[in-house]
């Protein structure tokens, strides 16, 4: 029985229409057939990819992912050699992942990158949902919203649109002039637009759009289809798109593991360098709790958090003996302090549209998240971080278009294109960031044991051997060694909230470890280039969600590096920009424009 929730119905002959809408997902007689033939071939591929290092298709209506489908399949047939395909497509009404599966599964020659997709099937939250399919040597954005919407928050160039939206007389704000002029915006000299409709509003929107606009033989029973032009020579985004960069990685941690994972995704061999090796400074406890920023609202944190946590979950079900449970609950305050308005902040949350029905639950005294990870940071970032070189790099001297790493006795340890910060408070020796040091001291309890992961400013969480606890938050201080004091401080932050785990956890031996963390003084990650500084980006800035935003942000950078589109909306990019600081101080310093 289909959930009343779900956008489909499943028609007497089998295929997939749309309650919404009273319209088909696709053709009766072939749908893939007719993907083929009116958005592959309607938008010249793969002709318009030959030659080309990077790609990008545009799609209005995922649906059952069929186009996509059919689209990756074509793609690892003929793409050219290192090249890159990025997707952008909309669906304000995802459907779930098992009738996406029985949608496609009529077609078996398209059955890897249907599997691929599936795998990855987002849920139903607002936002963006980022997919990396390195099988495929692609990767798919898809914005679950509305198309206004989306188009605005994406801010690339698609040399192709799947105008896939369902039929204008039955859903006519897919097909509005102003939408139409969105798409126009969005696409680069040359692009083409392909759809199964030639309604006359659909053309003129195009049309008026700026696009070059013909009719051509249609699909089955349909007579006619849609192919427009964009005019323009499409060409290859600039350097450093065309080649291949050498990038080099300042720091081991989950920052810069993240971001070596993403980028060999994308083709690259990045040289990661720490002289302390993997997961040695804060991203190194015997585990981490992985949750979001419990934000109110829907603004620019509220929703970084939530995506950044979405995609954090799917990236670490991939790494082997990474989880070591699942499940958290954040508490509530006591009544004396609040307790009520977290009561009413958890509501809230629970029932937010940015996060998936049922991911969060309101308790009486708690929020629950039940994808909530306790992480073994051993298992993850080595896995992701590859190679380490574990040479000391003590200055970066800027060698236009280059960067020279320099080691401690002047020698050259790298050339690279492009050099990225991820090595926490010890950014600051190579720019000047707004970052400051927090020291942290958790403590393990070994021998213990804790059925679920809590939090409530402190934590507690399993480790494979104890639980670890904490943890101290000291701003300013740079010593890492490990103080008994603070070990007794962690108690008593347990104890104040709960005293029978307080007593069980002292009751085994206690190993304290202390770490530095980099934090912005707006608490929100820096990911994109250092101003003035080209060729010279940063990582940073987690604070205590380095392993909650590490895998989304690595992403949005390494589409930075590369010249790809960004997974962020626009602004949730500017959110995090090293940029913003210095924006916000021009702001505030410029005269007041006169009337």
């Amino acid at each position: 029985m289909p959930s009343p929730d779900s956008p489909v119905e499943w028609r007497d002959d089998g295929l997939p229409g749309s309650r919404l809408y009273g319209d088909v997902y696709f053709s009766s007689e072939d749908g893939l057939a007719e993907s083929r033939a009116v958005f592959l071939a309607g938008c010249g591929l793969p002709d318009a990819w030959a030659g080309r290092r990077q790609f990008t298709v545009g799609e209005l209506g995922f649906g059952t992912g069929l186009n996509i489908a059919a689209l990756l399949t074509l793609w690892n047939q003929t793409r050219p050699a290192g090249a890159h395909l990025s997707i952008f497509s909309v669906e304000a009404h995802p459907m779930a992942a098992a009738d996406a599966a029985r949608a496609l599964a009529r077609w078996p020659e398209i059955k890897p990158a249907a599997d691929a997709l599936i795998a990855g099937w987002p849920g139903s939250a607002h936002g963006f949902h980022h997919l990396d399919l390195p099988a495929f040597a692609a990767s798919l954005d898809l914005a679950v919203m509305d198309a206004t919407q989306a188009l605005t928050a994406w801010t690339a160039k698609a040399d192709a649109w799947f105008l896939d939206g369902f039929a204008p007389a039955a859903n006519p704000a897919m097909w509005s002039p102003p939408l139409m002029a969105l798409v126009a915006a969005r696409s680069a000299p040359g692009a083409r637009a392909a759809t199964f409709t030639v309604a006359g509003s659909v053309r003129r929107g195009l049309a008026d759009a700026g696009f070059t606009v013909a009719k051509q033989p249609g699909f089955g029973r349909k007579r006619e289809r849609t192919e427009a032009i964009l005019p323009g020579q499409a060409a290859d985004p600039p350097r450093p798109t065309l080649a291949i960069p050498k990038v080099a990685i300042l720091g081991a941690g989950i920052a810069g593991a993240a971001l070596a994972r993403s980028l060999r995704a994308k083709g690259l061999d990045p040289t990661l360098f720490d002289p302390a090796g993997p997961a040695a400074g804060a991203s190194g406890n015997a585990a981490a709790l992985m949750t979001p920023r419990l934000d109110a609202g829907d603004g620019p944190p509220a929703r970084l958090f939530a995506q950044a946590f979405r995609h954090a979950v799917a990236a670490y079900d991939t790494v082997p003996g990474a989880i070591l449970a699942r499940g958290a609950r954040h508490l509530a305050s006591p009544p004396s302090k609040g307790g009520e308005k977290d009561a009413a902040r958890f509501d809230r949350i629970a029932g937010s549209p940015l996060h998936d029905p049922g991911a969060l639950t309101a308790e009486p005294d708690a929020i629950a998240i039940h994808d909530g990870l306790v992480l073994d940071p051993a298992a993850v970032v080595p896995a992701w971080a590859g190679p380490v070189d574990r040479r000391r790099v003590v200055a970066l001297e800027p060698a236009q278009p280059d960067w020279r790493l320099v080691g401690e006795a002047g020698e050259t340890l790298a050339i690279a294109d492009l050099v990225v910060l991820c090595a926490g408070p010890a950014n600051t020796a190579f720019a000047d960031l707004p970052l400051r040091p927090v020291r942290g001291q958790a403590t393990v309890a070994a021998g213990a044991a804790i059925p679920r992961a809590v939090s409530f400013g402190g934590y507690a969480i399993p480790t494979r051997d104890g639980v670890l606890f904490g943890a101290t938050h000291q701003r300013d201080r740079t010593d890492t060694q490990a103080l008994p004091e603070d070990d007794a401080a962690n108690l008593a932050l347990i104890a104040a909230r709960l005293p029978d785990l307080a007593a069980d956890l002292g009751a085994h031996p206690l190993t304290g470890r202390a770490a530095l963390r980099a934090a912005a003084p707006d608490h929100l990650p820096l990911a994109g280039p250092v101003p003035d500084q080209p060729g010279l980006f940063v990582l940073s800035g987690f604070g205590g969600r380095g392993f909650c935003v590490a895998p989304l942000l690595a992403d949005h950078l390494a589409a930075t590096l590369l010249g790809y589109p960004s997974p962020l909306p626009a602004d949730l990019a500017d959110a995090v920009d090293p940029a913003r600081f210095r924006k916000r101080a021009l702001r505030r310093t410029s005269p007041s424009p006169t009337r």
